[in-house]
């Protein structure tokens, strides 16, 4: 049985990022890029005791992407990966998160740095950064683990 499942934007991503192409790859690449979510007004209740956590996990819409793909060449290698051992953005649901610092609340405004999102993309949910569960220690990160430049890289044009 398939189950109809339905998101709804409650607000939008602003950057200094207007093309997908030389962004960030992950939020420790850039850490000068700041950002700016508007939460729409009907969501800003929702907001309460946000302004006590440094990091925000925000869980988006990957608005430009045009197709979907099961192998790809990720930013990061040279070699095809199934889609599920990646981050690219062309997945069969393509919904992105980044985790950023906050920086302050106005209001239904939330400013943020270490941002690697396009400017424009629609919000689809914000979930506090809590350390104890969000990071965990002895992990192996696959096919990552031999590339050393993983926190210099940019993107490309590959997944226009």
């Amino acid at each position: 049985m398939l189950n109809i499942i339905n998101f709804k934007q409650i607000g939008i991503i602003y950057s200094s990022l207007k093309t997908i192409e030389n962004m960030p790859i992950q939020p420790l690449n850039f850490n000068s890029a700041e950002g700016t979510i508007e939460l729409f007004h009907e969501y800003t209740e929702g907001l309460k005791d946000v302004e006590y956590f440094s990091h925000l996990i925000l869980i988006y819409y990957f608005h430009e992407v045009k197709e979907s793909k099961l192998n790809v060449k990720p930013f990061m290698d040279n070699d095809f990966h199934g889609i599920f051992a990646t981050r690219a953005p062309v997945r069969p649901n393509p919904i992105g998160f980044s985790t950023v610092r906050l920086i302050k609340i106005e209001e239904n405004l939330l400013f943020v740095d270490n941002i690697d999102i396009l400017d424009n993309t629609p919000l689809l949910d914000i979930k506090p950064f809590f350390e104890k569960f969000d990071n965990r220690y002895n992990t192996k990160a696959g096919w990552l683990d031999k590339n050393d430049e993983v926190f210099q890289t940019k993107s490309d044009s590959r997944f226009k």
